[in-house]
């Protein structure tokens, strides 16, 4: 072979310049189907995932005991037992089986004096939904399951077909062909001999493929043979969706591959600066990537993590996941001493530090396995985590999406989820004073608030001023929403506004303390001078507009003060009340970072406002104003 012939590298390019310029060359590849959630284990979302159906979609039991109407037991209690009879008090029920209508707690089993004869006794009285599993508790129809991009597990599968879900769309597995290349490679140790070597790359190839999502196609070895190994890559392009050629990349006279590709496409790389991998080749032919991968071992296996594995994420949306990290627990978790107990966490990272939330630790909630970034083992014989703790967290999403995550720590609203579709964002539904109340130690980067100022009727900067003296702060417009009354279709209770919660045939359904929509009917309520204790159903709590919807829809609850959005979801009736400022506190320092910049860039473009519009009951005027608070 002359020198001229010989291959030459076209430069030894920095890997992430050759990966920059391979990408920008390169069509995109990925495209989604229609698959069945029975198959879905380990694929990717195309597209978000809402709930058709509500889990639970009656109202059950969530213990072993006796169902009952809570108001005929409260006059029992150590000093005066009160004593029931069979059918006509209580019935007997099982975890899961249906609470009658007539029917509003349950009393567990071990709380029962059996008397015999059909009757029982019981010491202490049950209070309204004790026990009670509701309609949505768990998932709420119309809520969404999980986001687009996501890689489903065995817990999402049973979120989805809790939540009624039969289809979705996923993205394709890409093909990805092997073509071994060399005269001297043979398939079985029969043939093993002097100068010949035992063809072993392709099946690493083959496993990391499946690992990481695509599908395998792995070819038989093509010998040092330039019109032989042309055809074997026009057939692997014709075949596949990305082309993997082993070894010839060099610059030896029996080393094809960058000739080959050359003669059919096009060379856009060959020789990175890295060592092992520097004879790397990055192709195109019929628009399709073609990779040639050095022989030796360790090179292959260094190139394909560089660049291949890189090349099937795109198709698929994936994200890589690391295995366990330190982080400072948020809130006390108290422990049973009996068990190990397994605490489903948000993780963020929040000045230099891991910071792990507690999510729902109901046997129940499947969404907080769906929503959980990780897992904290609490030991049997141990009491507890305290807060600022330092926990070991086993991590079911990577360390690079949980750094890019904007932990968001506030109220609870429908957009959160819109955004958490667009970027990395976890939101935790704590209320605005819960918001206030994290982000004064330090454990979000954003919390969204709406508090009514009952003196001004100014919204959120009076709070802020009072909570974050001598801290410069800024507070983000977010939109206008309306709040209201959330009704049963068609007003059978002929509600007209506040004041009709405080009628004895109303039952209404209240958000959690230290919410603003909680605050925002204390004012109301104050204006009109009715105290909350003629307001039948004040002390039950709901975490979520969703939730209150469905407490509505279900008929648990006669109404609740709530979103209009959550009552469009729900198909309810609304009565507007007004709208309010739901805005998005974050550190001042905070606006550099640019995870917030992402943020503020998303919630200002038109496809955030389009969504927004979409679900209804808002105004976006003004988003993304912000407004410094030293």
């Amino acid at each position: 072979m002359k020198k001229e012939d010989r291959n030459v590298y076209i430069a030894n390019m920095d890997v992430e310049e050759a990966q920059k310029i391979y990408s920008e060359k390169l069509i995109s590849g990925s495209s989604f189907e229609e698959i069945h959630v029975l198959e879905s284990l380990g694929r990717i979302t195309y597209r978000a995932v809402y709930a058709e159906k509500s889990s639970p979609h009656y109202t059950s039991a969530a213990m072993d005991g006796i169902a009952v109407k809570a108001e005929k037991t409260y006059e029992a209690s150590d000093i005066h037992p009160l004593t029931l009879e069979e059918e006509k008090d209580f019935i007997y029920i099982n975890t899961g089986h249906l609470i009658p209508a007539s029917y509003d707690a349950v009393i567990m089993i071990e709380d029962v004096i059996d008397l015999g004869q059909g009757k029982i006794q019981i010491i202490k009285a049950a209070y309204p939904w004790q026990y009670v599993r509701t309609i949505g508790e768990d998932i709420v129809a119309t809520e969404m399951i999980i986001p687009s991009r996501h890689k489903i597990r065995p817990m999402d599968m049973g979120a989805l077909i809790s939540g009624g879900i039969e289809k979705i769309d996923a993205y394709k597995k890409p093909s990805v062909g092997i073509i071994p290349t060399g005269s001297e490679l043979v398939e079985s140790f029969s043939e093993l001999k002097e100068g010949k070597i035992i063809e072993s790359n392709s099946r690493v190839f083959e496993g990391l493929i499946q690992e990481y999502g695509g599908e395998s196609n792995r070819y038989s070895p093509v010998e040092d043979n330039l019109e032989l190994l042309k055809q074997a890559i026009l057939k692997g392009v014709k075949e596949n969706d990305i082309l993997l050629v082993n070894a010839g990349s060099s610059a030896g006279d029996k080393d094809f591959t960058v000739k080959a590709i050359k003669e059919l496409g096009e060379v856009v790389v060959h020789g990175i600066a890295m060592k092992p991998g520097k004879p790397t080749i990055l192709g195109i032919v019929n628009n399709k990537p073609v990779i040639g991968i050095p022989g030796y071992p360790v090179s292959a296996y260094l190139v394909f993590d560089t660049f291949v594995k890189s090349l099937i994420y795109s198709y698929t949306g994936q994200k890589e996941v690391k295995d366990e990290i330190k982080a400072i627990i948020s809130k006390r978790i108290v422990s049973s001493l009996k068990n190990k107990d397994i605490i489903r966490v948000n993780l963020g990272y929040v000045h230099e530090h891991y910071v792990a939330t507690p999510l729902s630790s109901g046997a129940g909630a499947t969404m907080s396995l769906v929503k959980a970034d990780g897992l904290v083992s609490i030991p049997q014989n141990s009491e507890g985590v305290e807060a600022g703790q330092e926990v070991d967290v086993r991590l079911l999403k990577s360390i690079s999406n949980i750094k890019e995550t904007i932990v968001s720590i506030g109220s609870h609203d429908l957009i959160m989820d819109v955004i958490s579709d667009m970027m990395p964002l976890s939101s935790g539904h704590v209320g605005s004073m819960g918001g206030i109340m994290a982000m004064k130690r330090d454990e979000c980067h954003l919390a969204p608030i709406h508090l009514l100022d009952m003196a001004t009727g100014q919204y959120n900067i009076s709070y802020i001023k009072k909570y974050f003296q001598g801290k410069k702060m800024a507070l983000i417009k977010g939109v206008k929403r309306l709040q209201g009354l959330i009704i049963a279709q068609g007003n059978p209770s002929n509600i007209k506004g506040i004041e009709d919660i405080a009628r004895k045939d109303v039952t209404y359904v209240n958000r959690q303390r230290g919410a603003g929509t909680r605050m925002l009917l204390d004012y109301l309520l104050q204006k009109l001078s009715i105290a909350t204790t003629d307001v039948k159903g004040y002390d039950r709590e709901m975490t979520t507009h969703m939730t209150v919807a469905m407490a509505v829809k279900s008929g648990t609850a006669t109404t609740g003060l709530g979103i209009a959005s959550a009552a469009k979801a729900m198909d309810l009736d609304f009565i507007e009340i007004g709208f309010e400022d739901y805005d998005f506190l974050v550190p001042h320092d905070f606006l550099e970072d640019e995870r917030m910049k992402r943020f503020l860039k998303i919630i200002q473009s038109q496809e955030f406002t389009d969504r927004v519009y979409a679900l209804g009951g808002y105004d976006c005027k003004g988003i993304g104003e912000i407004i410094v608070i030293d």
